[in-house]
């Protein structure tokens, strides 16, 4: 049984709900994995199952994912189920942050598609002025202060 960093906790943190109910579910499995620093929606809840961590062997020894409309639905499933991952968003970024070599950022105005750890929920949405403020010259220092809304330009 999958025991993750809430195991044994009786109070979950709360995340946001899903873009649209009745499309959990209709999503590719192929997504991003991580990266883009912001996000605007999230469209599902997956959790991934693993033969090979002893998850029932339904896709030929492939791994295969469930999807979920709420945090807490799909942690309930990877807590019942064996081989089953923790948790991961599937989420909707508008524009992003690309980082090609450490500390050299991009602003991308095109959508993408990704997979999160459901912690990287925690930072603020983006909002208009979140990747400018990141940008800005007058960014302190440490600018994922700015993306975890500790602070402004």
């Amino acid at each position: 049984m999958w025991a993750g960093p809430l195991y044994g906790s009786s109070a979950l943190p709360e995340y946001p709900a899903v873009l649209d109910r009745a499309a959990v579910g209709s999503y590719s499995p192929l997504a991003k994995a991580g990266g883009g620093y912001v996000w605007d929606e999230v469209l599902e809840y997956r959790v991934w199952c693993c033969p090979q961590n002893g998850a029932e062997d339904l896709e030929d020894g492939s791994d295969y994912y469930y999807a979920f409309s709420s945090y807490e639905e799909a942690l309930s499933h990877a807590e019942s189920t064996r081989g089953a991952d923790e948790p991961l968003a599937l989420i909707l970024q508008k524009e992003y942050l690309d980082e090609p070599e450490p500390g050299e950022y991009i602003h991308v105005r095109e959508e993408r598609i990704a997979e999160w750890p459901v912690e990287f929920l925690s930072r603020p949405r983006r909002t208009d002025a979140t990747i400018p403020d990141f940008l800005s010259p007058d960014a302190p220092a440490n600018r994922l202060e700015i993306l975890r809304g500790q602070a402004g330009p």
